[in-house]
């Protein structure tokens, strides 16, 4: 690797005389000092993978500049404990909360819960009648069905420290009766608990708990293959291939994505996933294959859905989803002016209570303005957005927050970077997982 990116100064410099630039030229067309890019030239200073991909737009190198300094890969951080099984004596989710709001989560052997608690354990009274009756009501089903709907809205408004105690436990409550059910009520109850089950992986991904993420999408996908829904498999896909785009590993974001789209799986899902390959591709650096994955996501998600009572996958917030992520992936292209005009557009479009898309596409938005050099505009657009970030507690948005940072300290001597350092520190600051 140390050998691989020690040869991208020369090949940057031949590039750069061939095309007849100067080094102020070339450094000024990227927005870095001419001395910065003086060190990287000369091997005394390492590129970043953004700035490779940048040089490699600007200089038409085809990705040659690109693949000297790849993404490194943070690693799976998937965590062993909560993809075991518990014990053979029975598996019970047991919910923790202490008095100051504080909660955990962890999976425990029934006999063992017995034995640790019985004597202490308080019981709400509650018999296995009382939930065979609700497992014989449609009405039930519908009422748990509109109650998932506020629980992703709280989503957008709410840390996930606040949303998966009662998430996970209203996911118990409804795998429970559809234990319970009969062949009449069973497959929609157990298809309702696997998008519960999926809600809470994608609340714990938030949360920076890329392990218990894991845990709860393969548990989603058991309950909806059990409810008959065999799609879910492949929306597990697209969210590991999320997980992968933020370990910057884009030939696993590929390789999810593609699998995902195999089979006879629902037009949205496969939208999803060509759509998660778009951005692996554009981590990569491969324009022409990101822009006709994001050709066919259009087709596929401007089809009707199958069922359209069914909760939604993927974002409901975004009225064009394809061209917001043409927004990200043109950032990750190096191309981030144009990755700005398509933010600037695509932002407005959001819905006023939806927090954490604001905070997600609005701190890309200033990540595209401050890259194109613009960093006067990019304070302006990330200060607003950064109580936001504390509010909703996104570890994949504090991703792009670190990322912020990084841009803006090469101009640390603008008034208004200045001004946005606190603030960028403390939206970092995020709650421990």
């Amino acid at each position: 690797m140390t050998e691989q990116w020690m040869s991208f100064g020369p090949e940057l410099r031949r590039l750069r005389v061939a095309a007849d630039l100067s080094l102020t030229r070339l450094a000024g067309l990227l927005h870095y000092s001419k001395g910065h890019v003086s060190k990287v030239e000369t091997g005394l200073k390492r590129p970043t993978p953004e700035l490779a991909q940048r040089c490699d737009t600007l200089l038409g190198a085809r990705g040659v500049l690109a693949a000297l300094v790849p993404h490194r890969s943070s690693g799976s951080g998937a965590g062993e404990a909560l993809t075991r099984r518990a014990a053979d004596d029975g598996e019970v989710w047991s919910m923790s909360v202490a008095p100051d709001g504080t909660s955990w989560f962890q999976l425990v052997g029934r006999r063992q819960l017995l034995t640790a608690s019985a004597a202490s354990a308080l019981s709400f009274g509650f018999s296995d009648r009382d939930v065979c009756a609700a497992a014989r009501q449609v009405a039930s089903l519908e009422g748990l069905r509109a109650l998932f709907d506020q629980f992703r809205q709280l989503g957008q408004t709410a840390s996930p420290a606040v949303v998966l105690p009662a998430l996970i436990a209203q996911t118990q409550t409804v795998q429970g009766i559809a234990a319970r059910s009969d062949a009449r009520t069973r497959g929609p109850a157990l298809t309702l608990a696997a998008r519960y089950a999926e809600y809470a992986g994608w609340m714990c991904q938030e949360a920076g708990n890329d392990g218990a993420a894991l845990w709860w999408t393969d548990r989603a996908v058991e309950m909806a293959a059990a409810g008959g829904d065999r799609d879910l498999a492949g929306y597990a896909l697209v969210r590991r291939g999320l997980m992968a785009l933020y370990r910057n590993d884009a030939a696993e974001t590929v390789e999810l994505s593609r699998g995902a789209q195999l089979g006879a799986v629902l037009s949205r899902i496969r939208g999803l996933a060509a759509q998660r390959e778009a951005q692996g591709h554009a981590l990569a650096g491969d324009r022409d294959a990101c822009l006709r994955c994001l050709d066919g996501a259009r087709e596929l998600l401007a089809l009707p859905p199958s069922d359209p009572s069914a909760p939604v996958l993927g974002s409901t917030n975004l009225t064009d989803a394809v061209s917001m992520i043409t927004g990200w992936c043109l950032y990750d292209l190096g191309r981030p002016g144009e990755a700005a005009e398509v933010l600037d557009r695509e932002i407005t479009l959001l819905p006023q209570h939806a927090l954490r898309s604001h905070a997600r596409y609005g701190i890309r938005r200033a990540m595209a303005h401050a890259a194109a050099g613009e960093v006067e505009h990019a304070c302006e657009i990330a200060e607003p957005l950064l109580g936001g970030v504390g509010v909703v507690g996104s570890a994949t948005v504090r991703t792009d927050v670190r990322r912020l940072a990084r841009i803006l300290s090469r101009f640390r001597t603008t008034r208004s970077v200045r001004e946005l350092s606190p603030r960028l520190a403390a939206a970092l600051q995020g709650p421990a997982t």
